[in-house]
């Protein structure tokens, strides 16, 4: 039976100071709960790397990418109106695309061109390297919030083709509606904070500086080296939480 925890911190100011503290908000609900088969990170880029990054440090688990691409309302990207997942996933927001009347020939525009950069960014974050086989494993789908649900929506149909042996999406803020609908689509959902009329993912942060690529390589880089030393191997990895 699926299930989703709604996790509320008490605090006067519930925003994150930056993506790493989401991290380790979300890593102190992780510990306890992960189980299952070889687990694995997928995070969101670019914003879910960070964030992720934190976690798998914490969980000692490796980290790796599920490339997604949010599909933007012409003249309101923030908007979206569908998004699109490595192995040819598509999907759309209905209800905006009626709202707003969205012809399908923009919205085919919108897909080639986020196509171009999801392609981009395999070849910038992978080069060489194959995506993960996810077959029978234990996933966890990480960003750093959810306004509408489309991109990571998008994520866990891409997950869900490759037959896992179960998806957990965790995210440090969300949206109340997107929290009742995504819940079903998943094993598990944590959400440290449940918001209604979430609006920007970036008002619920201190700090929500714009990840680089650079920055999302540097952190899967880093990443695998950690992981492969046992995160504690050297004086310079940062310490794992106490499970």
């Amino acid at each position: 039976m699926t299930r989703w925890e709604t996790l509320q911190r008490q605090s006067v100011d519930r925003r994150f100071r930056d993506r790493a503290a989401a991290g380790r908000a979300l890593a102190a609900q992780l510990i306890a709960q992960v189980e299952g088969p070889a687990p694995l990170i997928l995070a969101l880029p670019r914003g879910g790397v960070p964030v992720a990054f934190v976690v798998a440090q914490a969980l000692d688990l490796p980290l790796d990418l599920l490339l997604v691409r949010k599909l933007g309302v012409p003249g309101h990207e923030e908007l979206a109106m569908g998004a699109i997942a490595e192995g040819g996933v598509q999907l759309l927001n209905d209800e905006v695309v009626r709202a707003l009347h969205i012809a399908p020939a923009t919205i085919a525009a919108v897909a080639v061109r986020e196509r171009q950069e999801l392609g981009r960014r395999a070849h910038v974050y992978r080069g060489d390297r194959r995506p993960p086989d996810l077959q029978g494993r234990t996933l966890i789908l990480i960003d750093d919030g959810l306004a509408t649900g489309t991109t990571m929506r998008a994520a866990i149909a891409a997950a869900r083709a490759q037959r896992p042996a179960s998806i957990i999406a965790a995210v440090p803020v969300a949206d109340r509606s997107v929290v009742a609908a995504l819940g079903a689509e998943v094993d598990r959902l944590i959400v440290i904070e449940i918001v209604d009329d979430l609006g920007a993912i970036g008002l619920w942060y201190h700090d929500f500086a714009q990840v680089s690529d650079e920055e999302v390589c540097t952190l899967l880089r880093q990443a695998e080296q950690l992981h492969a030393a046992g995160w504690e191997g050297g004086s310079s990895a940062p310490r794992k939480l106490t499970r």
